[in-house]
């Protein structure tokens, strides 16, 4: 479960980095980081570009399982001036990203609406 989340911030941070253009460095105005013995870490930094990136991590227990809880959120301008953020949770129950760019799956149409009503008010009757 760890090594998912770890992917997902990693292939996040891989996206971003690729959208900057590779001519000039691009400084790091500010930056933080807090690592705690039990595995709980903190990280931010901001960069020249006005890109924004932080994360958070706290250990949970989940039964008798401890997952991190990751939080975070990153924020960038694209080449065509527009600005993006995006936020996520990483739990127990994965990842779960918010933000204005991401798509949004279709309304379900009134007429499986009612199929999938029906349905669920007429269960199947146990198998003897």
């Amino acid at each position: 479960m760890f090594s998912r989340l770890l992917v997902c911030a990693g292939l996040l941070a891989v996206v971003l980095g690729a959208a900057l253009p590779a001519d000039d460095p691009i400084p790091i105005l500010s930056q933080s980081s807090d690592i705690q013995p039990d595995g709980s870490f903190q990280w931010n930094y901001e960069s020249g570009d006005g890109t924004k990136q932080e994360q958070t991590a706290v250990l949970k227990q989940v039964g008798n399982v401890t997952v991190p809880v990751l939080q975070g959120s990153a924020s960038w301008t694209d080449s065509e001036g527009v600005a993006h953020q995006v936020s996520y949770v990483a739990d127990e129950n994965g990842y779960q990203p918010q933000g204005s760019d991401l798509p949004v799956a279709p309304e379900i149409p009134p007429a499986i609406a009612k199929a999938l009503e029906w349905i669920a008010a007429h269960p199947p009757p146990p198998e003897s």
